[in-house]
């Protein structure tokens, strides 16, 4: 691989899900627990899922400008809502990924395009692809 652009580091102490993960920044300092879905105690803290959801769907929104940038077409009310959903295997647990996106304004063909182009350059999309389940659902 050639050098890194930026890397972001954060550490998990604690039980894992039932602990807490910082970044070595301090800008994150989130205590975890497990969803109550999964048979823990849920409540006000975050989940590795969520964390994830969070990453991927910004991520993909800022791949989905770029690609509008390039193609000159403006998305000033475009979102991306993830859904990480967890699911058990023999053995362990896999995960799989809803992307909602929508572009309000666009034609469905043209806002499909801009979405499927987004899906080749995101870094979270080229991490997971051949790995877990993405599917992309575009709505205008």
């Amino acid at each position: 691989m050639a050098d890194p652009i930026y890397t972001a580091t954060a550490t998990a102490r604690g039980e894992g899900r039932n602990g807490e993960v910082t970044s070595s920044d301090g800008v994150i300092d989130e205590s975890l627990a497990i969803p109550k879905e999964m048979g823990g105690p849920g409540g006000d803290k975050t989940n590795p899922e969520q964390l994830f959801a969070a990453g991927y769907s910004a991520c993909f929104l800022s791949a989905l400008q770029a690609v509008a940038r390039q193609a000159k077409v403006s998305l000033p009310a475009a979102t991306v809502t993830g859904d990480v959903s967890v699911y058990k295997q023999d053995p362990g647990f896999q995960l799989g990924v809803r992307l909602n996106v929508s572009l309000p304004g666009l034609a469905q063909d043209d806002a499909d395009r801009l979405v499927e182009q987004a899906h080749q350059v995101c870094p979270y999309s080229n991490a997971t692809r051949g790995n877990i389940e993405v599917t992309l659902r575009t709505t205008v």
